[in-house]
């Protein structure tokens, strides 16, 4: 089995306090950056897209006013 590959958010400005996470085949795996050897949140792959398009729309209306 292969490490995971843990990656936080490029809209992170410092690459720190933010959430990483971490993709298999059947899995998103998402932990707070602070905090590496924490608790691990696990999600099927839809579920992370509806939690991302939700994210990125709030995010949008945020932005525009």
């Amino acid at each position: 089995m292969h490490p995971l590959a843990w990656r936080k958010s490029t809209y992170s400005p410092d690459g720190s306090n933010c959430l990483e996470i971490a993709t298999t085949p059947t899995t998103v795996l998402v932990r707070d950056s602070k905090n590496p050897s924490g608790p691990r949140l696990a999600l099927l792959p839809a579920t992370w897209a509806d939690f991302a398009s939700y994210a990125a729309e709030a995010h949008r209306g945020l932005l525009s006013g």
